[in-house]
């Protein structure tokens, strides 16, 4: 097996856009479920909102690329509200329910053909990086060393990535910690507490999952920043894989989400790269490389299961934060 890629490619997940994404996106689902309670089972729309609208204000309006980023993170909060006002009464199983239909009703709407002209149907969109790079501020060249070394572009989307996900923690940060996110943590102890001291409960639920959209937005925008928005990126199973990140470092933190995103993107990198390589050196003889691609995903499966059973607080969890979810 070559050791050399496994390593380096594992490696390299660690500072990929793709990772960065996860950990936003999983920390805006702390906000919902680990502060809140609320039980969002549809981050992938909020994250396919975010990256098609950024997308599209600049390939179809001309737009530049802050504007872009701004009408994605706006598209977000719009689809909050929207799906709020009918929802957020529902409680558990049957919020789950209408947040993963309406990420669902997301992702085909930007499949469907009546709009291909905008929304690129089911071949995405691509070529919206020209003002991006435009206003990149590093020389042409290669920088880095070892696994991290990536030229102008590769380091541009990934300082960009990295601002947005200080910015966001920081923000997360100094929301929970403020009288806001105190009435939040009440809610999801006990709700009707809290309505019985004079709180707008419902009011505040919306706020939560406004902001914690936008969040998730931002995470799918820097998910696009360097490649193509395609809409089969954004299925249900991209929102379990934000929840297994959410799980792995502690759902009721801010610093366990993104703990969490890095190391299940280097885990699933690490199976990726591994199994075919065991394949191929006849260590798997059972199967084939497409099938160990399959394998991979059976096993991020399982470990969920195995984390929600017997770790739901995650590593940098505390047990008595998550009480209300057992």
């Amino acid at each position: 097996m070559d050791w050399n890629l496994i390593i380096e490619q594992s490696l390299r997940s660690l500072l990929s856009t793709a990772t960065m994404a996860y950990a936003l996106a999983a920390l805006g689902l702390a906000l919902h479920f680990g502060f809140t309670g609320l039980l969002n089972m549809g981050v992938a729309g909020f994250m396919a909102l975010g990256a098609y609208g950024y997308a599209i204000s600049v390939l179809t309006f001309g737009w530049p690329w802050w504007a872009g980023i701004l009408v994605g993170l706006a598209a977000a909060a719009v689809f909050a509200l929207i799906l709020g006002i009918p929802t957020l009464r529902l409680r558990g199983d049957y919020l789950a329910i209408a947040t993963i239909a309406a990420a669902e009703v997301v992702r085909l709407f930007f499949l469907t053909t009546a709009f291909d002209a905008v929304t690129g149907s089911a071949d995405g969109l691509s070529g919206y990086h020209g003002s991006l790079r435009s206003a990149n501020p590093i020389p042409p060249g290669t920088y880095g060393f070892g696994p991290f070394t990536y030229n102008e572009t590769g380091w541009w989307t990934r300082i960009l990535g990295l601002i947005a996900v200080a910015v966001a923690t920081v923000f997360v940060l100094l929301l929970t910690r403020s009288p806001w996110g105190r009435v939040l943590k009440g809610i999801r102890e006990d709700e009707d507490a809290v309505r019985s001291l004079g709180k707008n409960v419902f009011a505040y639920k919306m706020q939560a999952l406004v902001v914690g959209g936008i969040i998730a937005a931002l995470g799918g925008i820097v998910w696009v920043l360097p490649s193509a928005v395609n809409p089969n990126t954004y299925m249900t199973s991209t929102t379990f894989f934000v929840w297994t990140a959410l799980l792995l470092g502690g759902a009721a933190t801010v610093f366990g989400p993104l703990l969490g995103a890095v190391l299940f993107w280097f885990v699933r990198t690490l199976l990726g790269v591994l199994l075919p390589e065991m394949v191929d050196a006849g260590l798997l003889p059972f199967m084939s490389s497409i099938q160990a691609a399959t394998l991979r995903d059976i096993l991020v499966g399982v470990a969920l299961i195995l984390l929600v059973v017997f770790m739901p607080q995650g590593i940098l969890g505390n047990k008595k934060e998550l009480t209300f979810a057992r």
